[in-house]
């Protein structure tokens, strides 16, 4: 499972690591966007697997964030 950007802007926090149980509505990490902070909730629950951006990086609306399994 893939967790996406709603969004475009700038990755501002990471909330979890690899290796984290997450749960279907936790915050994974927070976009800066329009001077706004957006929380990305998790869509399903499951153990991260990987982090494809880093905090500062600028994402685009669908860009994968994290990948679950």
């Amino acid at each position: 499972m893939q967790i996406t950007c709603p969004m475009s802007g700038n990755m501002w926090k990471m909330i979890v690591k690899v290796g984290d149980k997450i749960e279907e509505g936790d915050e994974v990490a927070i976009l800066e966007s329009m001077k706004m902070e957006i929380p990305i909730e998790a869509s399903g629950a499951g153990v991260v697997e990987s982090i494809a951006v880093s905090e500062g990086d600028f994402v685009q609306e669908g860009d994968v964030v994290i990948t679950l399994k």
